[in-house]
């Protein structure tokens, strides 16, 4: 399904669902968007099914949780490695996200959390050694995300 194949509804779920999916019941968002528990229940699976929602995640604090360091390292990878290297690099301790860039000599830019810079290095050295080029590393102070507004 594409976004095209969504209609308002659809949209307006996933807008509450992105909102605050932790905190959010049926009953919640039905009353949000105008439809019955029910209905709004199996628009959920079946969003889940087609694959547009692929999963719940906890807003973790790190340094919270006793990981000082958030860092952003901006690394490279020969573009037909590139999907596997950035799984490869999801199993190294520490690694907390990937994202795969289309464009730019850094096409591959890893999230990491540690406790000490130890840790960082350790990381770096692994990543290098599956065949990521860490070309630049950035101390991550603070993060904001919001729901999709072309969704609500």
């Amino acid at each position: 399904m594409t976004l095209d194949g969504l209609d308002d509804l659809d949209r307006a779920i996933l807008y509450e669902l992105q909102r605050d999916s932790r905190h959010i019941s049926s009953r919640d968002i039905a009353e949000h968007v105008d439809a019955s528990p029910s209905t709004v229940r199996k628009r959920i699976q079946r969003l889940e099914s087609e694959g547009i929602i692929v999963g719940y995640h906890a807003d973790v604090d790190y340094e919270r949780a006793g990981y000082q360091l958030h860092v952003q390292m901006e690394c490279t990878a020969e573009i037909p490695n590139r999907s596997e290297l950035g799984e490869r690099a999801l199993e190294i301790p520490g690694v907390v996200g990937v994202r795969e860039l289309a464009t730019g000599e850094h096409n591959v830019l890893v999230s990491t959390v540690g406790e000490d810079g130890e840790d960082l290095a350790r990381i770096a050295r692994e990543l290098s050694d599956i065949g990521l080029h860490v070309a630049d590393e950035h101390l991550v102070r603070g993060e904001t995300r919001r729901p999709f507004a072309g969704f609500k």
